[in-house]
This record gives structure tokens, C-alpha cells and sequence, in this order.
């Protein structure tokens, strides 16, 4: 399925909801405008598999982007805009974009980039005007709406989010099928398991430019339902939004929840969220008591799922398995786990490894990196692949993560997970956000250090560090807990919530 199916159906339907202004974009206006987008991208000589790319903020442009691309039987880059214009150029240039889309809130960086992207052919800027790019609307008039002759599916590449490096283009195959013919998609994953369909009022607080964010509303678009885009999120935004648009489905980070939880009591309890059905959360892992605080107050509406932009595989677990199982990130659902030591050995239940999934076929590959792509595969099993995540699975096949294996702190020969500190302190009062990294110690290798944004109105100093350390002490063995806390003003996240570690390893490297 795709927006054409509903535009004929449906056509008057909500396909696209801003929270913000209530701009709303109907099944018929998606289709219309994505059909005439990609007779545009056909009339520029792009072909199935030549490569389009959009650098743009929240809006109904990134699906109408997307919707064309897919229909077109091309690969489409979203690219996150926060990034400096040389980090933006970059994507840009390395997927072989021919066709690039901005929206126009960004016409600086639009400018900034033209000089550093030559092999774009074309510019489109969408809502302004930018130097060096035509007008969308403008290029969308100049043709007709409708079904094409030809609509070969095509796939969206995206670049990881670079929280360990630069980022990479994960390239999947492009699929050999019809847009609107039935294959291996987030839907088929995750649409029937989590209730999407026709009723369905998604919610998306985050940047459209990520994986989740993307792939998910795609899903609602091509099962019939709403998509309520807000322009960032806001805690008690968010609470609002989910009252005032009778959310039924929606998706989160632990950072989100962590914010949501911190808000007043009586801001709290102040909005009806009854209509909440499914709230999704992935991307990072979310501590303990953190969901158990979530469940307890939404109720048993909290679906998790673990994977990645590589969709290598996937596991799924709901509230209720997660009571049963605290910490985990559920079973397998797509795929085959293994948890392996870095010779590549298999693990038994509770050895922590490297966490691999087996898939018939590897589902990607790094884009105009071979060897790149060979890294993240086992040695002796080539369709077995990896994120760098860490974790172990117990007796009933039950998933547990334990970190990035790039973030693993070795103390005296000791590996200590900085992911173990972070969930213990995450909800302290006085504790805003949290990062835990290994700094150099000449007697011991590494030493553990806090890094701390105060809370609001926390002064920060001797006898806060004193209290942190108190605390994590009582609840993590002495050896893993910090010998030192550093309090900031603030931490490099992404968008989407992860944290930049490698940045915040930066700063104690120099």
C-alpha cells in the first residue's frame, strides 16, 4: 500500500497533521504532489536507483519528498539538518544526490552547501527561497498529478548518526516490486504487532530525518492513517497534544520519558491521555526504573523494540513481558540473535558479547564502503551482522543490553558499561542529563568519570558531586562507580535523544 491507495478510497483524509499550526495535508493533496514530484525527478533524467537527497525541517515536504522517491523507484537520503553545512555537503555529495530538496527555513545552510556539492544537478527549495535553487512549487505546477505509467518501488539510504564516527550510508537493495504491491517493510514488522491501521493518530515528536521517525510514518501512510508531525518536542507539549489530537499511537526516546517524568505532579495529571493505545520507544536503551515509572503512570501501553538504521534484525517486547522480564529488549522477531566474544565464538546464556543477527542475506550495505561493510560482519558467518552493541540473552531467549562496545570502560582489566552508571543516575532530582565515559589513569588504564548537567536550580560543586557519588554507590559495586563527577552546562545529543559520547570523550582527550 501507498498514499494512491487511500487518495482513491479515502481522499479527503488527514493523511499529514501538523500539531503545530494544524497545516493538514490529505490523502489526495500526498498523492497529487508526491505523483507530480516524481514526474518532476523523471522529467531531471533520474531513473530507478539514481539518488535524490532533502535537508528539511518537520513538514508534510519531507513525505511528499519521500512519497516521490519511493514511487520512482529511488533511493531517497534524508539529511539531519542540525549538522554544520561541511557535515551536511558531505552526505549530501556521498550519496550521489542529483536532486536535492530543502525546505525553507535552512537557506543559509542551502547557500552554504552549493559550492561544497557539485554533483547535484538540481535544487529545489520548498516554503522560501534560496540562492542557486528553483522554487518546488513552482516545479511541481509545471506537471500533472496522477498515477505514473511506471512506479517501481524504491527504498530510502540513510546515514547513521555518526554518535561513533563519521556517518555512514547504509544502502539497502533496492526492492524488485511495485510501490503498491506487498513486501518486506516496517509495516509487515511492525504494523500488525503494534495495531497500526486506519483509525490509527500517530504522533511523531521527533526529527523526520531519522530513521524511526521516517520509517514509522511511511507505515501510517501506507495502512491509512493519520500523522501528526510536532515541530520538536516539548514535555508538556506532548501531554497536550496527545489530549487535544486523541493520540492513539505514538513514539518516544528514554530522554523523552526522562523529561516527561520530571514535569510537576500537577502538570502530570493535568491532560487525558486515554485515547493512547501504543506508545513505541526504541533508539536507545531505557533504564529500569524509568520504564517502570512510564508504565505505571500510562499504563500498559509501552512497546519497545530493539534494532537499527541497518535493520540487521529485530526484537520486540511489550509491557507485560517486560514486567516479567525487567531490562529486556525482548525476542527475537526478525532474524536470528547471537551473542559472540570477539573471536567470533557463540556464547552461552548470560555471557556478554557482541550481539549479532543472522539473516538470510545481509539486508545492506555500506554505501561505496566494502570494507566498512565487512567489519560489521561475523568472520566466519557472513550473513550474520552487527550494530557494536553489547548485551546477553538469558535461557528463554530473552534480550538484554548492556552497551556500545566502543563505550566499554577497562578499570585494572576490568570492562565497566558506562550504559549501568547513566540508568542510575538518570532520575535523580538534581541530576538534568548524564553521561559516563573513561578518562586516562596512569595506575589503572581508564578511570570512570560522571559528566552532569545540574538540574534547574541545583547548584552544582563539592557536596552535589559527594551526593551523586553517595548514591550511585548504594546501588552499583564501588569498583564501576565513578571516581569523579564534572558538571557542564550541556551535553551533545542528537535531536532524536542519543547521546554524542564520542564528543564528550573528545573534551578529556585533548
Amino acid at each position: 500500500m501507498y498514499p494512491g491507495t487511500y487518495a482513491r478510497t479515502t481522499p479527503d483524509k488527514a493523511a499529514i497533521v501538523m500539531a503545530g499550526d494544524g497545516r493538514t495535508l490529505t490523502y489526495r493533496d500526498l498523492d497529487d504532489r508526491s505523483s507530480q514530484l516524481a514526474r518532476v525527478l523523471r522529467a531531471y533524467g533520474l531513473r530507478r536507483g539514481d539518488h535524490i537527497a532533502m535537508v528539511a525541517e518537520n513538514s508534510p515536504e519531507v513525505f511528499e519528498v519521500y512519497w516521490a522517491a519511493l514511487r520512482s523507484g529511488l533511493y531517497v537520503t534524508a539529511v539531519n539538518h542540525h549538522l554544520t553545512p561541511p557535515e551536511i555537503a558531505y552526505i549530501v555529495d556521498d550519496c550521489e544526490a542529483r536532486v536535492l530538496v530543502v525546505t525553507g527555513g535552512l537557506a543559509e545552510q542551502a547557500e552554504a552547501i552549493v559550492p561544497l556539492t557539485p554533483r547535484v544537478e538540481h535544487r529545489l527549495v520548498a516554503g522560501g527561497a534560496a540562492a542557486g535553487h528553483d522554487d518546488y512549487e513552482a516545479a511541481l505546477a509545471t506537471q500533472p498529478s496522477g498515477v505514473l505509467d511506471e512506479e517501481p518501488c524504491g527504498a530510502d539510504m540513510l546515514y547513521s548518526s555518526g554518535t561513533t564516527g563519521r556517518p555512514k550510508g547504509i544502502e539497502p537493495r533496492l526492492p524488485n516490486r511495485r510501490v503498491d504491491e506487498p513486501g518486506s517493510t516496517v509495516a509487515a514488522a511492525f504494523g500488525e504487532a503494534y495495531g497500526f491501521g486506519p483509525d490509527t493518530v500517530y504522533y511523531s515528536p521527533a526529527p523526520q530525518y531519522h530513521s524511526a521517525p521516517l520509517r514509522f510514518g511511511a507505515m501510517v501512510h501506507a495502512l491509512g492513517g493519520t500523522l501528526v508531525i510536532a515541530d520538536r518536542f516539548d514535555a508538556e507539549q506532548a501531554l497536550a497534544d496527545i489530549e487535544r489530537l486523541r493520540i492513539t499511537h505514538s513514539q518516544w526516546v528514554p530522554t523523552m520519558f526522562v523529561r516527561m517524568l520530571k514535569l510537576p505532579d500537577e502538570v502530570r495529571t493535568r491532560y487525558d491521555l486515554s485515547s493512547l493505545k501504543v506508545a513505541v520507544h526504541a533508539a536507545a536503551p531505557c533504564p529500569v526504573e524509568v520504564k517502570r515509572a512510564m508504565i505505571e503512570w500510562w499504563g500498559p501501553v509501552l512497546e519497545e523494540y530493539y534494532s537499527s538504521t541497518e535493520s540487521l534484525g529485530s526484537t520486540r517486547i511489550s509491557s507485560a513481558e517486560w514486567l516479567e522480564h525487567p531490562g529486556s529488549v525482548g525476542q527475537a522477531k526478525v532474524g536470528i540473535l547471537h551473542i559472540c566474544d570477539d573471536a567470533g565464538t557463540e556464547l552461552a546464556p548470560g555471557g556478554i558479547g557482541t550481539i549479532y543477527f543472522e539473516r538470510d542475506e545481509l539486508p545492506f550495505r555500506y554505501h561505496g564502503d566494502e570494507a566498512r561493510t565487512r567489519s560489521v560482519q561475523h568472520p566466519a558467518h557472513p550473513t550474520w551482522a552487527t550494530s557494536g552493541d553489547v548485551g546477553h540473552v538469558d535461557d528463554d531467549g530473552w534480550l538484554h543490553l548492556t552497551d556500545r562496545k566502543s563505550f566499554m570502560i577497562i578499570s585494572g582489566g576490568v570492562n565497566i558499561y558506562p550504559q549501568e552508571i547513566e540508568d542510575c543516575l538518570a532520575l535523580h532530582p538534581a541530576v538534568h542529563d548524564i553521561a559516563v565515559i573513561g578518562v586516562p589513569d596512569e595506575e589503572m588504564g581508564e578511570q570512570v568519570k560522571a559528566v552532569v548537567v545540574p538540574a534547574d536550580g541545583v547548584t552544582p560543586g563539592p557536596e552535589l558531586e559527594a551526593e551523586l557519588l553517595a548514591f550511585v554507590r548504594e546501588g552499583i559495586a564501588h569498583y564501576k562507580s565513578p571516581r569523579t563527577v564534572d558538571f557542564v552546562e550541556s551535553l551533545p545529543r542528537t535531536p532524536t535523544g542519543k547521546l554524542v559520547k564520542r564528543r564528550v570523550v573528545e573534551m578529556y582527550r585533548l
